[in-house]
């Protein structure tokens, strides 16, 4: 494989990589401290991630527990998780925070498949454009011949529909991973 053929594979991983973190915030009905990690809370007149402030721990499938290093931090922690909009409702227990994540409904199933899906067309979206980006820089270089050009493109190629797969089976085991009660 040619080596700029290589530097898109590399791009398109890190539109792998950015799917699956995205597909990690949404709740499957499990309680996981990687709901949390988009959330971010007041500190010292700057916003930051609640993971940096406290250990987020799931004593229990459907509970998550979050002890703050600085037991003044609960408050702001408490406003952030409730404005974050997550669906569950914070419980401030003195010097940390219980949160206790309810069972999914068939709709609120539904939605999540949803919004799993959307995010994943986004990354094929992203995937299409460096493709696009990679395709360009090949055509318009005239230090290349037709024939590799042609054989780049074709590699490009190749390592476009492998990625989209890829997209495909993470989506597939996410949406499996949603709708399994």
């Amino acid at each position: 494989m040619d080596e700029i053929a290589l530097e898109a594979k590399e791009r398109m991983a890190k539109c792998l990589d950015a799917l699956r973190n995205e597909l990690v915030t949404l709740r499957t009905g499990r309680a996981t401290p990687a709901m949390l990690d988009r959330v971010e809370c007041e500190y010292y007149g700057d916003k930051i991630a609640i993971n940096q402030i406290s250990s987020i721990t799931s004593p229990e499938p459907r509970q998550l527990l979050i002890k703050p290093y600085d037991k003044n931090d609960v408050k702001a922690i408490v406003a952030a998780i409730g404005a974050a909009n997550l669906g569950v409702n914070p419980v401030n227990e003195g010097d940390c925070i219980r949160i206790t994540v309810a069972p999914l409904t068939e709709d609120s199933r539904r939605d999540l498949a949803k919004k799993a899906k959307a995010m994943s067309e986004e990354s094929k979206v992203a995937i299409r454009n460096v493709r696009r980006e990679y395709i360009d820089f090949v055509k318009d270089a005239d230090d290349m011949t037709d024939d590799y050009k042609e054989r780049v493109q074709d590699d490009i190629q190749k390592v476009v529909d492998e990625t989209m797969k890829q997209v495909d089976e993470i989506l597939a085991q996410k949406e499996k991973e949603i709708m399994t009660v």
